[in-house]
């Protein structure tokens, strides 16, 4: 930076003034930093290439698909049902696999997702924007519900060790995160929708009422919350009980540190402990799987979306593997790919942001 120094005869002289040079702890942070983000691209780019091999490893086509969709619905001949195809896909998979790559990667770095191949002259991108929006909804709105109980369900395990409370929640939690979310989904459908039928299955599918206007009023988040709602209740079913076991054990180990010993020492009330020396400290380790968890919205929710017919993305997904819409799989696992690698980004630097001992410890193996 250059400048003028005062010197004690009064005389100015020009020269450079040298800026102080960053701490190493801030050079150390910002190098942990572009490796994170670095090994966050270089993901990215590996799993995108993979998928784009691995859908095209499934059996038959979108054209071939097409075709014999055509020839069985209409009775169409081959060719016509071949020449139909030609002109209404862009894709063309006899088309050398290594050029198809190429061309798919020139397009990414663009921003272009391609066109749907069930759907032609739809963008990918519209697709995502379309029905995205509501499994971030459903799948968002349950992983909150969950996560805030299984916080306290966890923490009154831990309190009320070897109790019969402790017994019943831990072996119902258990038995919760053993159960996959699609047979609970189909249990559901099963007890809630045709046994005891307090819940018209008709009715709410889909992401919303037909003909309803989307609005910000409080009809419409009413709708939404009724078309979302067996959706919304599989997944907490699914996941509460793993929040619980965690933030149990967590609790648990917390309970034995020597701060909390100290803080009983000095007479504080157990309300105070709770919050502010147990509580606080057991639940970092959950806000990092907290991240991580909402990075996989997309993949949790494909089959629950296809059996209570919510029409998120991964109603949309299911159709896509059926029909081989390959941009659409591609632009879709790439929307889950980033949120991953995202969210796990984001965990780390949350995590070591709210526990500083993560990076001493890192740099003291650096």
């Amino acid at each position: 930076m250059s400048g003028a120094v005062d010197t004690p005869s009064g005389k100015l002289i020009e020269g450079l003034v040298e800026e102080p040079r960053p701490s190493p702890v801030k050079r150390f942070v910002q190098a942990w930093l572009v490796r994170r983000i670095a090994k966050a691209v270089l993901t990215v780019f590996i799993v995108t290439t993979g998928t784009f091999f691995l859908v095209r490893l499934l059996p038959g086509n979108p054209v071939d698909t097409f075709i014999q969709t055509q020839i069985a619905q209409t009775g169409m001949s081959y060719q016509d049902a071949a020449a139909q195809a030609k002109n209404l896909f862009s894709l063309d998979p006899d088309e050398p696999l290594i050029q198809q790559y190429f061309t798919y990667m020139l397009n990414l770095l663009r921003g272009d997702f391609g066109n749907s191949v069930l759907s032609p002259g739809t963008t990918v991108a519209q697709v995502i924007k379309t029905y995205l929006p509501w499994t971030l909804f459903s799948v968002g709105v349950a992983t909150i519900i969950a996560f805030a109980i299984g916080i306290v369900a966890g923490m009154i395990m831990a309190y009320r060790r070897e109790s019969w409370i402790d017994h019943t929640l831990s072996a119902l939690g258990s038995l919760l995160h053993a159960i996959p979310n699609y047979i609970l989904a189909i249990l559901i459908v099963v007890f809630l929708g045709v046994k005891l039928q307090v819940f018209n299955l008709t009715e709410a599918r889909g992401s919303y009422t037909p003909g309803v206007e989307p609005s910000f009023s409080l009809s419409f988040l009413n709708d939404i919350f009724y078309h979302a709602t067996l959706p919304i209740l599989a997944y907490t079913l699914t996941t509460v009980g793993s929040w619980a076991l965690v933030m149990k054990s967590s609790t648990v180990e917390t309970l034995g540190e020597d701060y909390v010993t100290v803080a009983r020492a000095r007479g504080l009330k157990d309300s105070r402990i709770r919050t502010g020396y147990v509580g606080r400290n057991a639940v970092l380790p959950l806000f990092s799987a907290l991240a991580v968890s909402l990075g996989f919205v997309v993949g949790g929710s494909i089959f629950v979306e296809r059996i209570f017919g919510y029409q998120g993305i991964g109603f949309i997904l299911f159709n896509a593997v059926n029909g081989r819409d390959y941009p659409v799989l591609q632009g879709i696992f790439l929307v889950l790919t980033i949120s991953v690698v995202a969210a796990n980004l984001i965990a780390d630097v949350l995590y070591s942001r709210l526990d500083p001992r993560i990076r001493v410890g890192a740099k003291a193996k650096g």
